[in-house]
């Protein structure tokens, strides 16, 4: 049966791809992750997130159990392996996201629809606030690629070239905003609010009988 790319997930895909290389058991793969730098772009230092993620795949039939490793002293470890069906989907859900721009509804876009919800002054102010988390990270980010020995390959650098992209994109569109916003050519009002909704909302027709 092919796999449905409904069922596709960020964190679920890094699991099949790390199961693709060789059965495993979470802490392996928890430790390859961060050793990857996977933890900056995915939610990966969660240990029950992970295996929430795998139990999720397993009923999907895209991994199973391997094998229990007993070691005296530690507490047994479950090993997991993907099933061909797991591999098939691997690759479709990488297709999927690496060509597709739809399905993605990050808070802040919606928080930002909304923005006329706080006083003009807070709005600028929280802006304020995640523009220098932004900075942090996108510091954080060039750092990691300073580090990066010359000898590997770019191909491991993508992601983190992508994200600092994205970080100073962002950083220079929510400078703009914040200006606007304290220099007034943003701002709005419940009388602003109010004709905006009178003049671009349609009507409730069955208000107007």
């Amino acid at each position: 049966m092919a796999p449905k790319s409904s069922h596709r997930s960020a964190l679920g895909l890094l699991v099949l791809w790390q199961l693709y290389q060789q059965p495993m058991h979470v802490y392996r793969m928890q430790k390859l992750f961060e050793a990857e730098g996977k933890d900056r772009i995915v939610n990966v230092r969660s240990r029950a997130s992970l295996y929430q993620t795998i139990e999720r795949l397993q009923r999907l039939g895209l991994v199973v159990v391997a094998e229990t490793m007993r070691q005296e002293g530690y507490p047994d470890r479950t090993v997991y392996a993907i099933t061909d069906a797991g591999r098939d989907a691997a690759q479709l859900w990488l297709r999927e996201m690496l060509s597709e721009t739809g399905g993605e509804y990050p808070e802040f876009i919606v928080a930002l629809s909304m923005l006329f919800g706080l006083p003009v002054e807070e709005a600028a102010a929280q802006l304020e606030l995640r523009a220098g988390r932004i900075e942090a990270q996108l510091a954080d980010s060039k750092r990691a690629i300073e580090a990066v020995p010359p000898e590997l390959p770019r191909l491991f650098v993508l992601e983190e070239e992508y994200r600092v992209a994205m970080l100073e994109t962002e950083l220079a569109w929510l400078r703009g905003v914040i200006d606007d916003l304290q220099s007034g050519r943003i701002s709005w009002s419940e009388e602003s609010l109010r004709k905006a909704a009178e003049m671009f909302l349609p009507a409730d027709k069955e208000d107007a009988r």
